[in-house]
């Protein structure tokens, strides 16, 4: 079959490794792609976004399944599209995207649903918001409704930051519309924990855990990022974690989105805080975590695209998901400057060191190809993973394989995966 994958980044590379190990799969095209899809697959000019000329490609190409990776074209609506023109796609729709796209949405969702999650106050003007901070208990969360790449959260200490949070998020439009509208809730203090999951529309069975490393610096200090590196599995998350979370959180989200009319199929991703209350969920994705997936998908024993057509066709009870039993950590190799400022155009040295690993793996993020070579194009340049039978081996496996790579302007965290030493 022929397959086609809409994205460019560190996820779309895991996803397009996972489909070319698939027996099933002859062809693999990616839209738009970047340098390291390249060497599997056959990448195509057309951005994300531009929903007609996927369609069409689609169509001209006789894609038999396109995989939606990213989360901008999913709550635009592109799984309508294509499904309008008569193709497979995975991935939700854009009623059920919305589950990311409005985190408004999702509050309301999960209060009415009686989902455990942090409290919250939603406010469409600067002005109601400012006022309500008056009386807030610090440290606070605000969160810009929309989409915004990852870094659309702030923590604030005290008034002060919140009302500058206000002003860059609803006034100053820091993250674009995005922030017409915004949640403010309650801090939560705990351990975070990531867990995807496939989902047919009822059935849901969730993958492996793992923990992002948001912040650009050590130590979890200096901005948000769209992540940093991330581990596999959490030790955190326990059977009995697991078990409040499969009767309160996991199913309760799925039938809650059937129950409004917003059948959910594809990948969805749970942001938990494990409080001292028991776990909360933090934030909704739809589509697999970037980089979380470059630690989950090298994990997973099962034919990805046996598992995306029994969710499409909502057989997902049939299948037994699987995955190794061992860990995996990944590695950001970023720019220096990301996530503000940074250069790109720098030459990649020590790639080739890479071929022929069967567990190590080097995903490409911001690269691309000239004729000079494989050359840095955004602030998110590679992600190095790599598995070990625990994961302090993982984590040192991963942390030598990152001197493997040279580049100007080279930069990463040296502590991804540190709470391991602390569970």
């Amino acid at each position: 079959m022929k397959v086609l994958i809409v994205g460019s980044g560190g996820r779309e590379h895991a996803i397009a490794l996972s489909v070319s190990g698939s027996k099933r799969v002859d062809e693999i095209y990616c839209a738009p792609g970047n340098a390291g899809i390249a060497q599997i697959a056959q990448c195509v000019p057309i951005g994300a976004m531009e929903f007609d000329r996927i369609v069409s490609f689609a169509r001209e190409k006789e894609i038999d399944l396109t995989i939606v990776g990213m989360d901008d074209p999913l709550v635009g609506g592109l799984v309508d599209q294509l499904e309008a023109a008569g193709l497979r796609a995975f991935g939700p729709r854009k009623n059920a995207a919305i589950l990311e796209g409005s985190k408004a949405f999702s509050k309301e969702l999960m209060k009415k649903y009686q989902i455990p999650t942090a409290a919250y106050e939603i406010f469409d003007s600067s002005t109601a918001a400012l006022s309500y901070l008056e009386t807030a208990d610090f440290p606070i969360v605000l969160k810009a409704d929309g989409l915004a790449l990852g870094k659309g959260v702030l923590i604030c200490q005290n008034l002060e930051q919140a009302r500058e949070g206000v002003k860059s998020i609803m006034e100053d439009k820091q993250f674009g519309s995005a922030g017409n509208r915004l949640v403010i809730e309650e801090f939560m203090t705990g351990r975070e924990v990531s867990v995807l999951s496939y989902v047919d529309g009822k059935t849901i069975k969730t993958m492996t855990s793992a923990q992002d490393h948001k912040r650009a610096g050590d130590a979890d200090t200096g901005p948000n990022t769209g992540g940093m590196g991330t581990f596999s599995p959490s030790p955190f998350y326990t059977e009995e974690v697991d078990e409040f979370c499969r009767k309160y959180i996991y199913q309760p989200t799925v039938d809650a989105m059937a129950a409004e009319g917003r059948e959910f199929k594809g990948i969805i991703f749970f942001g938990l805080m494990l409080t001292d209350k028991g776990p909360r969920v933090l934030e909704y994705n739809a589509r697999f975590g970037d980089p979380e997936a470059q630690v989950v998908l090298p994990r997973m024993k099962n034919d990805i695209i046996e598992v995306m057509e029994a969710c499409i066709d909502g057989r997902l009870d049939e299948v037994d998901l699987q995955f190794e039993d061992n860990a995996a950590v990944c590695v950001v190799l970023a720019s220096e400057g990301y996530p503000v400022k940074y250069e790109k155009g720098f030459l990649i040295r020590g790639l080739e060191k890479f071929e022929g690993q069967d567990s190590c793996y080097c995903f490409h993020a911001g690269t691309k190809s000239t004729p000079e070579g494989i050359v840095t194009n955004g602030g998110r340049v590679l992600g190095i993973t790599a598995k070990g039978s625990s994961l302090a081996q993982a984590r040192e496996n991963a942390y030598a394989a990152t001197q493997w790579i040279t580049f100007e302007n080279k930069y990463m965290r040296h502590d991804i995966g540190k709470a391991i030493d602390e569970a």
